[in-house]
């Protein structure tokens, strides 16, 4: 079975600040987002709307991609969500995490890079 990694972006209801990660686990770190588990930064302003993600094979190409998106200006971030979540609708709670990121019998909806 092939592993699979995630950067993925969330935000907060109001889409007022944006936080970059990743994980091996998409389905399993959104739910401690979403329980507010996650000390830090997220927990601190409520950020846990997922408005992006990108999958990866290898874990070094997902945190080169990480640390990327981390160093560009908020307006590059806007761009790239916008051009794949318009609407930056939380793809959490639209079933948009692909099945191997946990949700199995789930059609696979990933935004495609």
């Amino acid at each position: 079975m092939t592993s699979r990694y995630f950067v993925y972006m969330l935000t907060t209801r109001k889409n007022t600040v944006l936080y970059t990660g990743v994980t091996g686990d998409l389905d399993s770190r959104m739910w401690q987002h979403k329980q507010h588990m996650v000390d830090g930064f997220t927990k601190k302003y409520n950020v846990d709307k997922l408005v992006y993600m990108e999958e990866y094979d290898q874990i070094e190409e997902a945190l080169q991609r990480e640390k990327c998106i981390k160093r560009w200006k908020r307006e590059w971030k806007n761009n790239l969500v916008n051009k794949a979540n318009p609407n930056w609708n939380d793809l959490y709670d639209i079933n948009a995490i692909p099945a191997c990121a946990g949700m199995t019998g789930k059609e696979d909806t990933r935004i495609v890079r």
